[in-house]
């Protein structure tokens, strides 16, 4: 079981944690991007790309026998800054959706969000990447 990390006296974040503890299997996830496994892009909208690559990031982590619940880090590399902040209220709602375990309670694991110049992917303007870790 995972668990958060919250100082005290520190405010509890939102929609992330400062950190978790865990034990279990160590699952690294390479960036995902929006495209569909086969390596074909459907769409540039940038709330699409997101579940696309949310999808993709799970799938991976489903072949270790894991679910969102056993996600304990979370890296978004972003192309537009301004496009991530103006998406809040869908994009919260794909992550809720997607992004809720077996345990019915959506996964809100130590995340950092990056602004980047370019992705190796032309038409790509989200990358994730993640690291889990499934109780043995």
């Amino acid at each position: 079981m995972n668990r958060p990390l919250l100082p005290p006296g520190w405010p509890t974040p939102k929609g992330y944690a400062n950190g978790i503890a865990a034990r279990g299997t160590l699952v690294s996830i390479a960036g995902q991007v929006g495209w569909h496994p086969d390596g074909r892009w459907e769409t540039d909208d940038f709330v699409a790309q997101c579940r696309q690559a949310l999808q993709n990031l799970l799938a991976v982590l489903k072949e270790a026998g894991g679910g969102p619940e056993h996600i304990v880090r979370m890296t978004w590399y972003l192309t537009s800054k301004r496009e991530y902040l103006e998406s809040g209220r869908a994009l919260g709602a794909v992550y809720r959706e997607l992004m809720t375990g077996a345990d019915g309670k959506v996964a809100f694991p130590a995340m950092s969000a990056v602004e980047v110049t370019a992705l190796i992917e032309d038409r790509a303007k989200v990358e994730i990447e993640a690291t889990a870790v499934v109780p043995d």
